[in-house]
């Protein structure tokens, strides 16, 4: 099992943008790797995977989306475009092109940076992922707006944290959650954070079509973010042309729920991207 130490002992490294730096960790040596967290996460939710993809014969970069973790928070947009645009300006620092892994919005991010430059992305490998505005309960949904408005959205959202984790959780989630808690804790964090749980997500669907590159969809089957988590999957799949895992019982962030399962699937595709290169 992959220890959290590799990760942790990763220095933070940042990337001028305008408007801010974005933080990201560097690991490992070989075809290019580009993480990308979901809202309310830190590059630590992939403590498990970057490790693994390490070992495997990548080099992975993993980035703290705008605002979020050792992020600037004085940006003017914090959407899947921003992101995107971002991921896109790390690949052309680091070298491409290089496939993406996007969790959640980072998905969408992921997607929508694809389309843009077909040239810098050679895959996408889409975890969790928001790609379009799924459909979900009003009344939640209205529910959800309203906890995640300042002043109260950051205890809102580390209170919600743990429903998104209905399978197995990991050993140091509390110490995960705690990193969280001190990042939001930044001037401009939380009032970031609330803004970017306004992205909407017609951007990347609009996307879709023109994605024609390999790309795997990795999503938990009961991911509590989706009314039908496996159906969202398979359409995504079919949108893609892409390779679903369903990982059983887990919820919104997979790889770290069942790291090994999900460590395994990111390494094979990523293989067969570098292999097909």
């Amino acid at each position: 099992m992959t220890t959290t130490t590799e990760f942790d002992e990763l220095s933070v490294q940042h990337l001028d943008r305008p408007g801010g730096r974005i933080a990201y960790r560097l690991a490992g040596k070989g075809p290019l790797v580009v993480c990308l967290p979901g809202m309310g996460e830190i590059a630590a939710s992939y403590r498990y995977s970057v490790p693994a993809l390490a070992r495997a014969g990548f080099r992975v970069a993993v980035m703290d989306l705008r605002g979020h973790g050792e992020s600037d928070a004085t940006f003017d947009r914090y959407d899947d475009e921003a992101a995107g645009s971002d991921a896109l300006a790390l690949i052309d620092e680091l070298g491409g092109p290089a496939i993406l892994v996007g969790n959640s919005m980072g998905a969408g991010a992921s997607v929508w940076a694809a389309a843009q430059r077909p040239d810098a992305v050679s895959g996408v490998a889409l975890i969790g992922p928001f790609v379009r505005n799924a459909p979900v309960n009003p009344v939640m949904g209205l529910l959800f707006r309203v906890l995640m408005l300042r002043p109260w959205a950051r205890q809102s959202w580390l209170s919600y944290l743990p429903s998104l984790y209905p399978g197995r959780r990991p050993d140091d989630f509390e110490a995960h959650r705690a990193a969280i808690r001190r990042a939001m804790r930044r001037p401009g964090a939380t009032a970031a954070f609330a803004r970017t749980t306004r992205t909407d997500h017609t951007a990347a669907e609009r996307s879709l079509p023109q994605v024609q590159i390999p790309a795997a969809v990795i999503m938990g089957t009961a991911d509590p973010d989706f009314r039908d988590p496996v159906a969202e999957a398979h359409w995504i799949g079919e949108q893609l042309n892409a390779t679903v895992t369903l990982v059983d019982g887990a919820g919104h962030y997979p790889q770290v729920e069942q790291p090994t399962i999900v460590g395994d699937a990111l390494v094979a595709f990523c293989r067969r991207v570098a292999t097909d290169a």
